[in-house]
């Protein structure tokens, strides 16, 4: 019988977009607001919906608008577009506008020198949106970094008013913390790292909490080295099905995108792979 080859992953169509404003949300964040004319915002049905902004190289001989495909095909490897994952905070369908948070961290890295320096009148195109989760149960547990909080809000807004949840979000001390939504059956917990490496405060306090005893969805999403951890203490330790839960590594420590990018499905196969065999010896 002939082997079946997997079907490959739709192009995700380019889009423009041009800076309407920005706003310094917090000590480490910056909200953009982008016009963005050509978004289906009818199809955004999901809260972690995302995009891969387009960056041209240092020094490339191409600025916005390209055609991201065109400039693979032409062009040598060093000189494509870089690309960053950003999720969609939030959009106005009628106004087609979508807000963005980045972190921010003066001159370090990429996104988040050009949203801060961003003003109105930029423009910057995107690859998307992606996405395909939203809160569908009475009590959630959302758990994330920075990366991760504004995926983390949106799940909160689009709960219904008699569900629950649980938030827990890492952030850098306590003058980081975010404005957060507001929910009459959520409440969110500030796990601040003080200097602690990345994800470790937020393992800490989630293994701590436990898993509750009813039924529960997750949603946990940040550094993958938390990934990792939380991983092993919700599907090995407490058998938690995976069918409930949403759980990926948005970043890791000491890597750029492009490096966690290539590197990621291998990460989750060595994990898998000793998850099974922890299962498998107890």
């Amino acid at each position: 019988m002939k082997e079946s080859l997997p079907m490959p992953r739709p192009a995700r169509p380019a889009h423009s977009a041009t800076v309407t404003g920005t706003s310094r949300i917090s000590r480490d964040m910056v909200r953009v607001t982008l016009s963005c004319k050509s978004l289906p915002y009818s199809e955004l049905n999901h809260t972690d919906h995302y995009v891969k902004l387009l960056f041209p190289p240092a020094g490339a001989s191409y600025s916005w608008p390209f055609d991201p495909a065109k400039v693979r095909e032409e062009l040598p490897r060093d000189e494509w577009p870089v690309t960053r994952t950003y999720t969609l905070r939030s959009w106005d369908a009628d106004a087609q506008t979508v807000d963005i948070d980045f972190v921010s961290h003066g001159d370090t890295g990429l996104a988040g020198p050009w949203a801060d320096a961003a003003r109105p009148g930029d423009q910057i195109g995107f690859m998307g949106p992606g996405g395909a989760w939203h809160p569908d149960g009475p009590h959630t547990v959302f758990a994330g970094d920075e990366a991760a909080a504004p995926a983390i809000f949106a799940g909160i807004e689009a709960l219904p008013q008699d569900a629950t949840a649980e938030a827990w979000v890492e952030v850098a001390d306590a003058e980081a913390h975010l404005p957060a939504p507001t929910h009459p059956g959520v409440t969110i917990h500030w796990v601040d790292r003080d200097g602690a490496t990345h994800g470790t405060e937020l393992v800490r306090a989630v293994t701590a909490a436990g898993v509750p005893s009813g039924e529960t969805r997750w949603f946990i999403h940040g550094v993958a080295e938390m990934i990792r951890d939380l991983r092993r203490f919700l599907f090995v330790e407490n058998g938690i099905p995976k069918s409930e839960v949403s759980i990926s590594g948005y970043w890791r420590l000491g890597m750029v995108e492009d490096e966690w990018q290539a590197s990621k499905r291998e990460f989750t196969e060595e994990i898998e792979a000793s998850e099974a065999q922890a299962a498998a010896n107890r």
